[in-house]
């Protein structure tokens, strides 16, 4: 399938979905041309809506794009060969049998961002606030959308300055015959951190531009493009971005989760009133929703029963017995799961909001870029509000802050959220999964697998997925990488 295919695809998806969710407010029109149909702000309000709504999918936002992370790294695996995330911690797909979702769905939904983003200069408004705030959110999905694909299909930036291959850089509306080329890694970060920074510009966070339940926010921006500068190397800007989005976050009624609300906040039904410290989270609701495809019910010991904590991190938490994060580990049939995808009140498992950008990152991102640059001090502020929180009897006060205990922190509290394969490679480390027995979870062994996918790095590591063949065969300007000529 094309790449044009794949955006096609997306576009139609979004123009013709309908949904049961009052938030998103969807007037899809089926009829009408892509010239015709954004003329006002408010089609661009119902392009971007369409953007959340497929971020939904199981195979996007609501489970794929996000478990892969911890499938593939060493705190979580799966519980089985057969389970949907078996095949990403095995890593048993090649370059001819390598999923086309991963690929697709981020495409398709740049391309509506790109549909939106087409016309918005264009649109004759008074607005203009808002129109900045819209085009804004686009080019932010954007970004984050081609942030994902290259951590999915190019080799970490810090491996060779980005000279590698990454993905194609699609900014346009595509003609149908389009063939775009891979850009190098490099290229791609440089495209992301424009488009993350020109839409925190846009974002001013005006009066009712602030809040919009279910839209990433300006302060979800700002973080992201921190974790960007993280990945790129730019420590000095990953700490300014965390810092003025935790300014700016906490100004704006955000807060970390105390230590008491912590394993009850999962479940809260974030409002103006009550925004707590998610960011950016997808809406998920009883008749719109993924259903038992859904994180919520992969995680879940009385669901599929997909996915679940390695013996080696659960000894790692639950060492501090006092550590708040361990009530979020739920003990089943002698597994452990994370419990960070609850329900809201009246709603099932399966409709779990999906808490995609959250303050406690912002502060990990700020006390990791805080110890690279060398200042001690804001190393200590923004690590301790972070073990403090979960135990208020620890603090780092009074200490030098090393990596080492940013990066276990960070492994502590992002568990299940996505990130830790990448974080493990990102700046040369490793994947350790170690085979350790914990009597309370004896069930969970690492399944029989290749020895050298016990143990990896950026060398061994295969770049995460292939792109797909199907693509490839398609297009003969996408060049696959050559670790896989010899699948």
């Amino acid at each position: 399938m094309k790449i044009h295919q794949y955006m096609a695809l997306g576009a139609l998806l979004f123009t013709m979905s309908s949904c049961g969710n009052d938030w998103l407010n969807l007037e899809p029109s089926t009829s009408m041309s892509t010239d015709k149909t954004i003329q006002e702000l408010s089609d661009v309000k119902f392009t971007l809506n369409g953007v959340y709504h497929v971020m939904q999918n199981a195979y996007a936002y609501s489970g794929r794009l996000v478990y892969y992370g911890d499938a593939t790294g060493d705190d979580m695996q799966a519980v089985s060969a057969t389970k949907r995330t078996g095949n990403y911690y095995l890593f048993n797909f090649t370059k001819d049998n390598s999923p086309t979702t991963f690929w697709s769905y981020p495409y398709g939904l740049i391309a509506t961002c790109n549909l939106a983003l087409d016309k918005i200069d264009n649109i004759n408004t008074t607005a203009t606030d808002l129109r900045d705030a819209y085009k804004g959110e686009a080019l932010a999905l954007r970004g984050m959308f081609l942030f994902d694909l290259t951590r999915f299909y190019g080799y970490p930036y810090k491996k060779d300055n980005g000279a590698s291959l990454g993905v194609p850089i699609v900014t346009k509306v595509l003609d149908k015959e389009a063939k775009p080329d891979r850009n190098t890694v490099a290229e791609c970060y440089k495209q992301v951190i424009s488009d993350l920074t020109e839409a925190a510009r846009l974002m001013n966070n005006k009066e009712g531009l602030s809040y919009k339940k279910g839209h990433i926010s300006r302060w979800a921006v700002l973080t992201l493009l921190s974790r960007v500068y993280l990945y790129h190397g730019d420590d000095a800007l990953a700490l300014a971005a965390a810092e003025e989005a935790i300014e700016g976050a906490e100004a704006d009624s955000y807060a970390l989760w105390t230590n008491e609300l912590y394993p009850l906040a999962w479940a809260d039904n974030v409002s103006p009133t009550k925004r707590g410290e998610v960011l950016f989270e997808i809406i998920n609701i009883t008749d719109d929703s993924p259903g038992k495809e859904s994180l919520g019910y992969l995680h879940n010991g009385s669901g599929y029963s997909d996915i679940v904590l390695t013996g080696s991190f659960y000894k790692l938490l639950t060492a501090d017995k006092n550590d708040v994060r361990n009530r979020l580990i739920s003990i089943s049939g002698k597994r452990g799961y994370i419990n960070k995808y609850q329900p809201q009140e009246g709603e099932n498992i399966k409709d779990a909001n999906i808490f995609l950008v959250r303050l406690s990152e912002t502060y990990l991102n700020a006390a990791e870029a805080a110890v690279k640059t060398g200042d001690n001090g804001k190393a200590v502020k923004y690590l301790d509000a972070i073990v403090k929180r979960a135990n208020p009897a620890k603090t780092v006060e009074g200490t030098t802050v090393t990596l080492d205990q940013v990066m276990t922190e960070r492994r502590k509290e992002l568990v299940g959220e996505g990130h830790r394969m990448f974080d493990a490679l990102r700046d040369g480390g490793f994947v350790h999964r170690e085979k350790v027995t914990v009597s309370a979870i004896s069930k969970v062994k690492h399944l029989t697998m290749n020895e050298k996918y016990m143990n990896f790095n950026w060398d061994m590591y295969k770049c995460v997925l292939p792109i797909p063949k199907a693509e490839r065969d398609a297009n003969p300007n996408i060049k696959q990488n050559p670790q896989y000529d010899v699948e």
